[in-house]
């Protein structure tokens, strides 16, 4: 088992950076996402009890160790996305306001795959290749859009893998990360429609966040990543 305190206690290497303060403006603060980094244990035992391995697909994993790698895939499809944006016209025709949003989000997005990266190590999936040539980066509203749904889709992500985590430390780990990206959702919403920012994602019985299942999310992230790099998450149960 490795672990992500050293043995004297102290943070592990790797995690240090997540403590580099962000240097743009931002009301939605990045801290929570990444307290509580140091406490995070990390087994690198192989968990799988069946093999559902598909070809020519990603398969997670199983266990805690799946669900990370899930989570690190739908970081690596997020830090991808607004690495396009920030290249793309849309981008760069901007107003000085909304380009910080986009540089917040970007950079929040970045840290959050690479400190799954960095806590599976050995057990971490491949990088994975993207396309998102159904996206036009020139254009705010298409942008915008896309933004939405992959916010949408990382928070429905967290808050239906949550039950199928047996860690009480992944599991406070996930409750941060998933508070962040929550923010990035309301934000782009507020972006598209001023006061829309919990439109159609909260439940008007319950007022509980909606969540959706690791093969429902799977299904909608597969449509932005190249064939040999879809996800399988078939293992998670």
């Amino acid at each position: 088992m490795s672990k992500l305190l050293n043995s004297g206690g102290d943070e592990a290497e790797f995690a240090k950076p997540l403590y580099v303060p962000i240097k743009r403006r931002s009301f939605f603060m990045y801290a929570g996402a990444t307290a509580g980094a140091t406490a995070l244990l990390l087994s690198s035992c192989n968990d799988d009890d069946d093999d559902t391995s598909m070809p020519g697909m990603v398969d997670v994993g199983s266990g805690d160790t799946g669900v990370l790698n899930y989570a690190y895939a739908l970081e690596q499809l997020e830090a991808a996305f607004y690495t396009m944006v920030k290249a793309g016209d849309y981008y760069k025709n901007a107003v000085a306001a909304e380009k910080a949003i986009l540089d917040d989000i970007a950079a929040h997005e970045i840290i959050h795959r690479e400190f799954f990266k960095a806590a599976l190590s050995t057990s971490a999936i491949k990088p994975l290749e993207v396309d998102f040539s159904s996206i036009n980066f020139g254009d705010r509203t298409a942008v915008l859009g896309a933004a939405k749904t992959f916010e949408d889709l990382g928070v429905a992500a967290y808050n239906g893998a949550g039950q199928y985590i047996s860690s009480a430390d992944y599991l406070t780990l996930a409750g941060k990360i998933v508070s962040v990206e929550a923010r990035h959702a309301a934000l782009i919403r507020d972006l598209i429609s001023n006061g829309s920012f919990v439109n159609d994602v909260v439940s008007p019985t319950t007022g509980l966040e909606l969540s959706k299942s690791p093969v429902d999310v799977a299904n909608a992230a597969n449509m932005y990543l190249k064939d040999g790099f879809k996800i399988n998450v078939g293992n998670i149960k």
